[in-house]
């Protein structure tokens, strides 16, 4: 690291191989979302499928939140600085994470669980390339795929549940 009075130059190394801490930190927030949709399916006609069904699609609102901020964290530290691609994929994030939360507090649980499903899903396909473009960390285009889908098919678990429940 250099640093002058006009600012401060970093070199850095990047590993393309995936962080251990990355992936108790990846895999480990997505495993609430799984133990969400299955408890919901579990519970299925009880008086708190409602709540638990709730927690999950609020939960995963912040969680699609918090990764609308690593995407703008990331862009702190792009070479040339942020992208109107970063910054743009910041803003779509946060729009699907806080409609999401929005929609599910109005009520509607189907629409809320669709926008995140989109989210997660933009997330498994736009990081990859990001990290092929520098905008992103390189591991993100063998973590991502790996790691969304599993929000992707507890969302979606979730949205069949609440698609043919009565209630």
């Amino acid at each position: 690291m250099r640093d002058d009075a006009t600012g401060r130059t970093l070199t850095a190394h990047e590993s393309r191989e995936t962080p251990w801490l990355s992936v108790v930190l990846g895999f480990g927030p997505m495993l609430p979302l799984v133990a969400g949709a299955a408890a919901a399916w579990w519970m299925r006609g009880q008086p708190l499928d409602y709540l638990v069904a709730l927690v999950t699609i609020l939960y995963g609102a912040a969680i699609l939140l918090f990764l609308a901020g690593v995407r703008r964290g990331v862009s702190f530290r792009t070479e040339g600085g942020p992208t109107v691609v970063q910054i743009a994929t910041m803003f779509g994030l946060f729009a699907l994470g806080l409609s999401a939360l929005v929609t599910v507090v109005m009520g509607k649980a189907i629409p809320a669980l669709a926008l995140l499903i989109v989210g997660y899903a933009a997330i498994a396909v736009l990081d990859p390339i990001a990290a092929r473009t520098g905008e992103a960390p390189l591991f993100f285009a063998r973590l991502r795929p790996l790691q969304m889908p599993i929000a992707v098919v507890s969302l979606a678990a979730l949205l069949w549940l609440k698609w043919i429940s009565p209630y």
